[in-house]
């Protein structure tokens, strides 16, 4: 595939699969061997399955999510990304109790794909600001 589409598909799974919630797009664009390394998780995220379930942690804590790709360059099979997700936390997050806090997180995804398809991402957000804005950890100053 093209870098334009490669391009394309990672609009998809923001577009469709984090703002809209519907996750039969990651059955068609993430490889079965697929791996998330995400160092606010314990472990890395596996297969389509798996990225299902790390989306809905934030759909569930956060049902108004919205993600904004801010930048996207694209170098052969990897596609790097610089977002901002915003949602106001209303369910559980990660045995977190809703504050009601709305939130602004910035990060940045690094995806490599491989016949059109999702199989490595590396994940780098600010789960700091995200603590803080919640009011779990203090804000310095």
């Amino acid at each position: 595939m093209s870098t334009e589409e490669n391009k394309a598909n990672v609009r998809r799974v923001y577009e469709e699969a984090i703002n809209q919630g519907n996750m039969a797009v990651v059955d068609e664009l993430v490889s079965p061997d697929y791996i998330e390394h995400d160092p606010g998780f314990p472990q890395p995220v596996h297969g389509p399955e798996g990225l299902k379930q790390y989306f809905m942690v934030f759909r569930t804590a956060f049902p108004d999510t919205t993600i904004t790709i801010e930048d996207m360059i694209a170098e052969g099979d990897t596609i790097a990304v610089r977002h901002t997700y915003r949602g106001t936390h209303k369910g559980d997050l990660m045995g977190m109790p809703p504050t009601g806090k709305q939130v602004t997180v910035t990060g940045i995804v690094i995806h490599r794909i491989a016949d059109g398809k999702f199989v490595e991402s590396w994940v780098n957000a600010d789960n700091l600001g995200l603590m803080q804005q919640l009011g779990v950890v203090p804000t310095m100053g």
